[in-house]
């Protein structure tokens, strides 16, 4: 029942949210001479605090309508391109003239792991003036009937597979975080059975490939924890009136309860910075304040059985590193992989995935030729650093796209089949 008290929670604050944030508009007016003052101002801050606190933020845009190519502005247009009950394909469209030479297709593949795709914002805006992108918008699991079925791990890799062969060939997969082993894994499963469509390379970032190495606080607590534990802990039903009523859940407000929890004084400190910006009338790191909690504050639901498989099968089997990860009944063997490159890319101070973790993947990939394999390791940041921020845009960024479209231009080339050597009797025939 702990969900529906929470529904039943924020329903019951809701005329106390509207009085405050009437309030903070009435103190917060310029015609209201008290707004000028440090009474008024305080009285503002606490009513802002207040509402912010106990509202439910809601999915936020991308809102990138423009983007800088060859120095002038391009128009940005999202559009879906492929959809599935529990994830949209969005393309970010540029306005670019059909003579201009194709830029590198990089189809980034959010993680669904709580927050919506629109925290990799800042990795869409870095690579939109370099490729040709498109984003994995996974669905709030709440908001999915129970009619559509059931969504667990094998799905997200199937979906995986799905959208690269609806892109096409020449395809650059990114990854960022908990999507990396499914994608490593449906990269396996293509190059098993050449696939025609696998991707010209995939970028694996801040990835769990194997969390047996420098375990974090999260591998921890998945490896303290059977997996009863979880079913019987953190999995609930969809309260009554979503549209996924009764389908079992992860729900997104556990998720960040838990992120939270792991840099509580930090966020504690940001809360009460907030706080005094608004009393000193300090108006920029205060926009900032609400620009970065209103994205981490949006959670979503993951449905039950991907949530409980994830945790199974990648933080407490260790199955992809150990060689025992099925698909469907299929073995995942990443020495399968011989012609997609790969570029693991890690930041040294991440929390989340420790360093080594992602590098993993280069061993597993044992008979990929090393002018396609590649490894960067960014000094100087945590996991959100590895996927946005200014080292991200300056240094991981050029990367990516650079890797990309060496590896497209290498997949462009017609490849000459070898000519097969047959050895009969000590002679070749």
């Amino acid at each position: 029942m702990f969900y529906q008290l929470y529904e039943m929670n924020h329903a019951a604050m809701a005329p106390l949210r509207a009085t405050a944030d009437a309030m903070r508009l009435a103190f917060g007016n310029p015609l209201n001479p008290l707004s000028h003052t440090v009474i008024g101002r305080t009285v503002a801050a606490s009513f802002e605090v207040f509402e912010r606190s106990t509202r439910r933020y809601g999915k936020p845009q991308f809102g990138l309508a423009t983007t800088m190519i060859d120095g002038s502005p391009v128009k940005v247009t999202e559009e879906i391109t492929w959809s599935k009950p529990f994830c949209n394909l969005i393309h970010f469209k540029r306005a670019l003239s059909s003579a201009r030479p194709d830029d590198p297709k990089i189809l980034i593949t959010a993680p669904m792991s709580g927050h919506y795709a629109t925290l990799l914002r800042g990795t869409v805006e870095a690579l939109l003036p370099h490729a040709e992108v498109y984003i994995t918008d996974w669905m709030d699991a709440r908001m999915v009937p129970l009619t559509e079925g059931l969504f667990d791990l094998d799905d997200y890799i199937d979906y995986v597979i799905e959208m690269v062969h609806h892109l096409g060939p020449r395809t650059n997969v990114v990854a960022v975080c908990q999507p990396s082993v499914p994608v490593l894994a449906a990269v396996a499963r293509m190059e098993a059975d050449q696939d025609p469509l696998a991707p010209s390379s995939m970028t694996l970032m801040g990835g769990p490939i194997d969390t047996r190495i420098n375990p974090t606080a999260v591998n921890e607590l998945a490896k303290n924890k059977p997996i009863e534990w979880f079913k019987e802990n953190v999995i609930m039903d969809v309260p009554w009136p979503q549209p996924g009523f009764m389908r079992p859940v992860y729900p997104g407000f556990l998720q960040l309860s838990g992120f939270m929890s792991m840099n509580l004084d930090r966020h504690m400190t940001a809360q009460k910075d907030f706080y005094m910006n608004l009393i000193k009338n300090d108006g920029d790191p205060a926009e900032k304040h609400r620009e970065f909690y209103d994205e981490y504050l949006a959670v979503m639901d993951l449905t039950a059985e991907f949530y409980l498989q994830t945790v199974e099968t990648v933080f407490m089997q260790h199955a992809l590193p150990k060689g025992e990860m099925m698909h469907r009944d299929q073995p995942v063997d990443c020495s399968a992989i011989r012609n997609v490159a790969l570029l693991t890319v890690e930041g040294e101070n991440d929390d989340i995935s420790g360093v080594g973790q992602t590098k993993a993947a280069q061993t597993l990939c044992s008979n990929l030729p090393d002018d396609k394999r590649m490894h960067y390791m960014q000094p100087d940041v945590g996991h959100y650093g590895v996927f946005n921020g200014s080292r991200f845009r300056k240094e991981i960024a050029p990367r990516i796209v650079a890797f990309a479209k060496e590896h497209s231009r290498l997949a462009a080339k017609p490849q000459s089949s070898p000519v097969k050597r047959v050895i009969k009797g000590g002679k070749s025939a």
